[in-house]
């Protein structure tokens, strides 16, 4: 009879009552783990709060009063505090991860061995990991998911961080095979690199009926709509998706995030005079995005980077065809001009693609096909036997 691992795993961006779409794909990995049985799995989601007097903006202080500890969904979540300078900081989060959890880590270790450290993150996880999973004598797995390596990997303040995490780390995770060609380029051993793509709840991501989702946001039943999900920041690129609305008489927008391009993005769709086809949704709660999507014709992400958008992945299992850039990640998912198109980041572009695929209109049952065998549950399987290997168990 197999014997059950004991794993740490660390992740910073993890789902809680203030912000609980952040991270949520790494919960529903974790929760379909502890649910398998042969698992005892402590989740450790560091929360950093900033020094005074920026410790008192509402944001800081909503986390500040979260559970030290809290059972969520089967998994035991532990949250440290670390001490985080927003924006200027960055190269100091892992080693303030370490100083907060490693006592922690030490603690549980001696009342009953780990076999091994994970982190579900290279910045600042991966680091943090790497350094406690050394102070325990214990094997190190780091996943790669997109901007860890995209974005964090370049920066000079933190790329030689992710190099020498992944240099260091005993096994590594990526969501895509273009992510394993980033990291490769930033000296991490490609040899260490398993595939391990999302997972995705198909009991919750399937078609609906769309008139009557569409019923649920106010939207008329018969015009063209479409939907985009995502933080709204330059990266998402979602001025393109405005861009576009021009050559798309009628159409609708909806835009599901919040971030810090909200206010130039309703000035631009001022400018384009297609202000009253935009509307901003803010966050959505994640149970109800099937509904937004299943409510589009299209959706539309017209990301400058990703490694797997788990976006792409709910989008097709809704049975909703998806315009996107060729990037890496892109071009491994959507392979089937039926289950979306590849275009430049340019609004009369993404308008031709949301035409041509209006005309064909494949069923949703066909978009389906792209994410078939895709569920959390093979997930949990597929990261449950790299642990086991890397731990010798």
């Amino acid at each position: 009879m197999t014997r059950r691992l004991r794993v740490l795993s660390l992740s910073t961006l993890y789902p809680n009552d203030q912000t609980p779409n952040f991270g949520v794909f790494v919960e529903r990995q974790m929760q379909a783990v502890a649910k398998r049985g042969d698992v005892d799995l402590t989740l450790v989601n560091p929360i950093g709060l900033p020094p005074f007097p920026l410790s008192l903006h509402q944001r800081y202080r909503a986390l500040r009063d979260l559970l030290a500890r809290e059972e969520r969904g089967g998994v035991t979540v532990l949250r440290p505090r670390f001490r985080l300078l927003p924006k200027i900081g960055a190269r100091f989060n892992a080693g303030a991860i370490v100083r907060a959890v490693l006592p922690l880590a030490r603690k549980l270790h001696r009342q009953e061995p780990f076999d091994l450290v994970d982190a579900q993150f290279f910045h600042p996880d991966g680091l943090a990991a790497v350094q406690i999973g050394k102070a325990l004598g214990l094997p190190v797995s780091i996943k790669a998911r997109g901007a860890d390596i995209q974005h964090w990997g370049h920066q000079p303040a933190t790329a030689a961080q992710v190099r020498e995490a992944g240099q260091r780390a005993s096994g590594l995770l990526a969501v895509s095979k273009g992510l394993v060609d980033d990291m490769a380029a930033l000296g991490i051993p490609r040899e260490k690199v398993t595939l391990h793509r999302t997972g995705l709840d198909a009991d919750l991501f399937r078609p609906y009926d769309r008139r009557m989702c569409r019923d649920q946001f106010g939207l008329p039943r018969d015009v063209l709509v479409l939907a985009t999900v995502g933080a709204l920041i330059p990266r998402k690129g979602q001025r393109y998706a405005i861009e576009a609305l021009p050559a798309l008489p009628e159409a609708i927008l909806l835009l599901a995030g919040k971030g810090e391009d909200e206010a130039m993005l309703r000035s631009l769709a001022q400018q384009l005079g297609v202000a009253e086809r935009v509307r901003f949704l803010g966050p959505v709660p994640h149970s109800e995005l099937p509904i937004l999507l299943n409510a589009a014709d299209v959706f539309v992400l017209p990301s400058a980077s990703e490694g797997l958008a788990n976006a792409w992945v709910e989008a097709l299992a809704c049975g909703t065809p998806v315009v996107t850039t060729p990037i890496p990640g892109a071009q491994e998912l959507i392979t089937d001009p039926d289950w979306g198109r590849l275009v430049p980041r340019d609004g009369p572009a993404i308008a031709a693609a949301v035409s041509a695929l209006l005309a064909e209109r494949p069923t949703p049952e066909r978009v389906q096909e792209a994410v078939a065998g895709m569920s959390w549950q093979a997930n949990a399987a597929a990261l449950v036997e790299h642990w086991r290997r890397l731990a010798g168990a």
